[in-house]
């Protein structure tokens, strides 16, 4: 590609680059190119030049002199120009079915490396399943150890039973002491109501005869009054006899 840019750098700035051709005529020349076999901006093309080793062979041919030495001379040089010409276009074609195998086997690769990605992605799938199983059974397994530790530090069975057995009398034997005091307590109950009943019976009976007492000291209290304004009376007229 014919190009030619210039880079100026300049307190610290850079100028872009100017290119002689845009991309739309870049793409124009290099087919261009392609079709002539010209690979610089050099010398004669090799198309024009296999066109004019043609030219100059047919127009000595359409001579009428005698002039086959110089004919058979531009044939064997047009014959020449062909080969040189045909040598770059079998190497051309060479490279283009090497490019077109080598894009089918880039291809095949492509698809089989996606294989692999979608395989590998399903593997890790898969391996990140295993792994949270895993982590759930590690758990389990460490919860039974933690178990049976646990199991381990706990007394024989038979033990546990005599110790079950040795309660559940010591219950039976509280349970028996509880009932007799909850009978001895009916009693105490049923005493005491008894006691208080006498109590008040007795607190009123005594209320009954200091009542009584009262009563009678009173009535004494009143016939000694009588009998001694009684005296009195009968004193006063005696000595008024006399």
């Amino acid at each position: 590609m014919l190009a030619k840019g210039r880079k100026i750098a300049g307190r610290g700035e850079e100028m872009a680059a100017h290119y002689a051709f845009g991309p739309l005529e870049d793409d124009v020349i290099i087919k261009h190119r392609l079709l002539t076999r010209t690979t610089t901006t050099r010398g004669e093309p090799p198309l024009k030049k296999l066109q004019k080793k043609f030219v100059s062979f047919a127009l000595e041919i359409e001579k009428e002199a005698d002039n086959l030495s110089d004919c058979e001379r531009l044939y064997k040089a047009f014959l020449q120009e062909i080969a040189t010409f045909e040598l770059p276009l079998l190497k051309s074609k060479a490279v283009v079915d090497a490019n077109i195998r080598e894009k089918e086997n880039f291809n095949e690769l492509q698809e089989e490396i996606q294989r692999q990605i979608s395989q590998a992605q399903a593997d890790i799938e898969d391996l990140k399943k295993q792994l949270e199983e895993s982590k759930i059974e590690r758990q389990h397994k460490e919860e039974c150890e933690a178990i049976r530790k646990l199991i381990a530090l706990q007394p024989p069975r038979s033990e546990t039973q005599k110790i079950i057995s040795d309660l559940e009398k010591e219950i039976a034997t509280l349970e028996a002491e509880n009932a007799a005091c909850v009978r001895t307590l009916d009693l105490r109950k049923k005493q005491f109501s008894l006691l208080l009943h006498v109590v008040d019976e007795l607190q009123n009976t005594i209320e009954d005869e200091q009542k009584s007492l009262a009563d009678e000291l009173r009535a004494v209290m009143e016939e000694q009054k009588i009998s001694v304004e009684d005296g009195s009376g009968g004193g006063s007229e005696a000595m008024l006899v006399e």
